[in-house]
């Protein structure tokens, strides 16, 4: 007698983790903003994930922590989401407001040097479900262009 054999359909596939790590993001952050410490890089990405966190949702929101190192993932799945969706400058505003000394200027620098970093790690699908869901404005955080209005 054979042991019987499971179906591909009853055997659930465990989440794929991404290659990337924690020390990865943080490197990345560190290097597209140019700061001078890994802990000035690490605070930076904090705070922008769990604003981002707050404003991605339903589906993205799931694979976006599944695509991300598990510090990251969790920083983003703390978030409870925002009652409205904040345009991409609402959301830099946002930054400034809880980044100490922060000004407009400095918190979209940092809101770009985080955001432009994840790409690389979500892949050309995710950003781009990603961006279809946040108001216009957002693409040039992420390192893109954005060329015209949506249909």
């Amino acid at each position: 007698m054979t042991a019987p054999t499971l179906s591909p359909l009853t055997t659930p596939a465990p989440p794929a983790r991404p290659a990337a790590t924690w020390t990865d993001l943080i490197t990345a952050v560190r290097e597209a903003g140019q700061y001078p410490t890994r802990t000035e890089a690490e605070r930076v990405t904090r705070i922008v994930l769990a604003a981002l966190g707050g404003h991605v949702t339903g589906d993205e929101r799931v694979a976006l922590a599944q695509a991300l190192p598990d510090e990251a993932a969790r920083i983003i799945a703390a978030q409870v989401p925002a009652g409205r969706p904040l345009t991409a400058l609402e959301f830099v505003d946002s930054i400034a407001a809880r980044t100490e000394g922060a000004t407009p200027a400095t918190a979209r620098w940092d809101v770009s040097s985080v955001l432009s970093a994840l790409p690389p790690l979500l892949g050309t699908t995710l950003v781009d479900d990603i961006l279809r869901r946040l108001p216009q404005g957002y693409a040039l955080l992420f390192g893109r262009a954005e060329l015209g209005a949506r249909a």
